[in-house]
């Protein structure tokens, strides 16, 4: 009796869960830094589950997407009993495989639970009544810079207000710092720097409703100039993720653009370079202009091949759903939270001594309420993989202007998925 009563205690204690959730084999698949936050979660798991016994594996990020859905494919053969999906790509599962995953509310995702969360964040996990998913981290983009390579050239980046600013700022960083390039985006593999510029400025691959394509809308336009304009400056460099970290610990670099996630990057890979580093907003089209967007984040749902379910969900539920478990992998990793209750945690107020005391948490996540929600579809990547193409031959100068450039992209996405493009 005694021990029934201190199940039901602990599961009460989580929000939700059935008593019987204390013991088993968890495994999870991750990638790089999102694996290392869930292994820096399971100690204080084990303080409530210690007989729970969970292993976190750090496949990469795209060996975890192809492996997802290989296994899917094969009816859930060789799944773990988590998976850790991108937003932007969940879709892809859900509208494919759907029997993969089991629905957290049969385990105890109660709406109350789901409230605690953004609605943008649960909108690609939630799908006819069923959540697939717990949300888990955002990406609200901020500029992640030198501190002392700015200072050196005179640049104030409070006055970084425009993408024009930005690039003025860079040559005079740039003169001021030899061998330092102002900033790199993986050009030649990826849309990462479009993307974020586009989100910013209320334009996707897709709709708000995940029925037209809207690639060539002017918010798109814009910020397909705005990577060429940075390119044709000489300020912006390919980068690879792995190049990018090269450079951030060797001094070459001096901006990063990114998702917030990124400082626990930048911070667990160049700990010898504390206090030079510092963050301020995105920049906009105009000076009066938006000045947030979204990169990344990330969801972990429960396969139906798992035979730890309840385990499981109690992992899920004590890592996303508690203020302990999401800050843990902030101070640990820079992951970002998207359980609400979890902003108002202390350690998120706190001035943080690796950027030189600034309050770089409230300074990120003040952004947050003002992004743009951003529909990745199920055809996220068939459009990405035309538009990564598409945008190394406009900044190669074979189109005439962004606008045919993104046209082209548009008619190539409507012919992959039979999706209309926008009026």
């Amino acid at each position: 009796m005694r021990m029934t009563m201190t199940c039901a205690a602990l599961a009460l204690a989580l929000g939700s869960g059935p008593a019987f959730a204390q013991s088993g084999e968890i495994t999870i698949w991750s990638w790089n830094i999102a694996a290392s936050s869930l292994k820096a979660t399971v100690a204080g798991f084990n303080k409530q589950f210690p007989d729970v016994k969970v292993t976190v594996e750090d496949l990469g990020n795209q060996q975890t997407f192809d492996k997802t859905l290989a296994g899917c494919a094969a009816g859930g053969a060789g799944l773990p009993d988590i998976l850790s999906i991108e937003n932007h790509e969940s879709e892809i599962f859900w509208s494919q495989f759907p029997d993969c995953f089991v629905d957290l509310k049969t385990l105890g995702y109660t709406d109350e639970i789901a409230a605690k969360f953004p609605d943008f964040k649960r909108t690609e996990l939630e799908v006819n009544g069923k959540a697939y998913a717990m949300p888990w981290d955002s990406g609200p983009v901020a500029m992640f810079y030198r501190r002392d390579f700015y200072e050196k050239a005179g640049v104030d980046p409070a006055t970084i207000k425009t993408w024009d600013d930005f690039i003025a700022a860079g040559k005079k960083v740039m003169e001021a710092n030899p061998g330092v390039t102002m900033t790199q985006a993986d050009i030649n593999g990826d849309a990462e720097f479009f993307r974020m510029i586009a989100n910013e400025q209320g334009c996707g691959y897709f709709g708000s409703d995940g029925q037209s394509i809207t690639v060539n809308q002017p918010g798109c336009v814009t910020a397909l100039e705005k990577v060429k304009a940075l390119k044709d400056a000489g300020e912006l460099i390919a980068g690879t993720w792995d190049e990018k970290i090269q450079a951030n610990k060797a001094g070459t670099v001096a901006t990063q653009m990114y998702g917030g996630w990124y400082e626990g990057t930048i911070r667990s890979t160049s700990p010898d370079l504390s206090g030079k580093w510092g963050v301020y907003m995105m920049p906009s089209a105009t000076a009066d202009g938006p000045r947030a967007a979204n990169l990344g984040g990330s969801a972990l749902a429960i396969t139906s091949a798992s035979k730890s379910k309840e385990a499981a969900w109690a992992y899920l539920n004590y890592t996303l759903g508690t203020n302990e478990g999401q800050v843990t992998m902030l101070k640990e990793f820079g992951l970002v939270p998207s359980l609400l209750s979890a902003l108002d945690d202390p350690y998120v107020k706190a001035d943080q001594p690796y950027w030189g005391g600034q309050k770089v948490w409230v300074d990120i996540l003040s952004t947050l309420p003002k992004v743009k929600p951003s529909r990745g579809t199920p055809f996220f990547q068939d459009a990405d993989k035309i538009m990564v193409a598409t945008q190394l031959k406009y900044l190669n100068g074979e189109y005439a202007d962004a606008k045919a450039a993104l046209d082209e992209v548009a008619n190539q996405v409507a012919g992959a998925t039979g999706l209309p493009i926008a009026p």
